[in-house]
C-alpha cells in the first residue's frame, strides 16, 4: 500500500527546530506508516510552521501553525488520509483544532 509523504518547512521564521524529529519519533512509534521530509520554505511564510501532506491519486493538504502540540491531531489525519480513497473526508471533526489550521486542498490530477 501507498504511504503519504508528509514534509515539514524548515526555514519557516519561527520554525520549531524539534518539530522534525518529533513528527518522527511519532510515525516510528505508531502503527501509521509515512515517508517523512523537509524542505526548504513551502511559502506558507504568513502562518509558519508549514506541513503538507500528498500521495499520488489523492488531495494534497498544507497546514499551517503546526506545533507539537498539534502531533497527535497529526497522526489521525495521516490515519485518516491513508484510509480514504481520494484523500477527502465527510466528517473533519476528529481532527480537532488541526482542521482549522488548513491552508489549502490542492485536488488530485484526475
Amino acid at each position: 500500500m501507498p504511504q503519504p509523504t508528509v514534509t515539514l518547512c524548515r526555514t519557516c521564521r519561527d520554525a520549531d527546530p524539534a518539530l522534525f524529529d518529533q513528527v518522527a519519533s511519532m510515525l516510528e512509534t505508531s502503527e501509521v506508516k509515512a515517508r517523512l521530509q523537509q524542505v526548504d520554505c513551502m511559502s506558507g511564510c504568513l502562518r509558519p510552521q508549514t506541513l503538507a501532506v500528498r500521495q499520488d491519486g489523492k488531495t494534497a493538504y498544507l497546514f499551517g501553525e503546526i506545533s507539537a502540540l498539534d502531533l497527535p491531531n497529526i497522526l489521525t489525519f495521516i490515519r485518516m488520509y491513508r484510509d480514504s480513497p481520494d484523500g477527502n473526508f465527510a466528517d473533519v471533526r476528529p481532527l480537532g483544532k488541526l482542521r482549522f489550521k488548513a491552508i489549502a486542498r490542492i485536488p488530485a490530477d484526475l
